[in-house]
């Protein structure tokens, strides 16, 4: 079928080629107005006929053009190709909605968004879906575990993996031990993500309520959030890039929506009561001087 379609174009186009040497003016054959004959009525009858023969090559020269360029972007089936459909932007975590009309959770320096913190994660009830955002600084991997304690293991995980294609998919874990085994049975839907400036970032739904099984929670129950990232190989996880991940301080509810704020290793150390009370200490003894 394919080979008959190219085939037919084929002749198509050297049929134009045949009747455009055979339309142009100066072919070898006699025009009309040559065979006619010489005299004052004849040069005029020449004219004419050789203007007539030029409007009608013009016009067999454009029609061939259109029917060669038509040929040039069609497939061999004699059909246009087809084009890619447009791809939508992945759309910014909006940080000023914190609090309001969904929750966040954030860590690392003071004042950071979802694109500067070290890690990021916002969740918002729509309809009978959770809706979760996630961004963290790596390359590899940004998860979120729900756990009925602060501790890893026996945790529903989900996680947004960066695979060497340059995509970001989600994945679905159960945390048995120390140890994350990958769950076939993956409840995420509406998922996007992207890798961009060395961060991964992802957005996906997921039903509040799921039937009973052991490696996926019902989140309309208060839960645990463990905060996680770390590098990947090959699209599979690796240990996640800190010895002690952050967790929440309590038990999570998706129907309070907070925006709680956790300051990483580098910003914990002069907020700590111990080192507040050594400031207090060097201070006093500056301004007493020694005795």
């Amino acid at each position: 079928m394919a080979a008959s379609a190219a085939a037919l174009l084929w002749l198509r186009r050297s049929a134009w080629l045949v009747l455009l040497v055979l339309a142009s003016p100066s072919s070898s054959w006699g025009s009309p107005a040559e065979e006619a004959g010489g005299g004052a009525g004849g040069g005029r009858d020449a004219a004419e006929a050789q203007a007539d023969e030029q409007q009608h090559h013009d016009s067999s020269y454009g029609t061939f053009a259109s029917e060669f360029y038509d040929m040039r972007f069609l497939s061999d089936e004699g059909y246009p190709f087809p084009t890619a459909p447009p791809v939508d932007p992945f759309a910014r975590i909006r940080v000023d909605d914190c609090g309001k009309t969904k929750g966040c959770f954030r860590y690392g320096k003071p004042g950071c968004n979802a694109e500067t913190c070290d890690y990021f994660l916002s969740y918002r009830r729509i309809g009978a879906d959770i809706e979760f955002e996630l961004s963290a600084q790596t390359d590899g991997w940004v998860a979120v575990g729900f756990s009925s304690d602060k501790k890893m293991g026996g945790d529903d995980v989900m996680a947004c993996v960066h695979d060497d294609n340059g995509r970001v998919r989600i994945h679905h874990f159960y945390n048995v031990g120390q140890w994350a085994k990958e769950i076939q049975r993956n409840p995420a839907r509406d998922e996007e993500g992207i890798f961009e400036n060395n961060r991964v970032t992802c957005r996906f739904k997921r039903p509040v309520k799921v039937p009973r099984d052991e490696t996926i929670v019902d989140l309309h129950l208060s839960w645990y959030y463990l905060f996680a990232w770390g590098p990947a190989i090959q699209g599979s996880i690796t240990r996640h890039d800190i010895d002690s991940p952050p967790v929440s301080e309590k038990v999570v509810s998706i129907y309070k929506y907070e925006d709680i704020f956790m300051p990483s290793a580098a910003y914990q150390t002069f907020s700590s009561p111990f080192c507040l009370l050594l400031i207090v200490a060097l201070t006093f003894y500056l301004l007493m001087g020694t005795p």
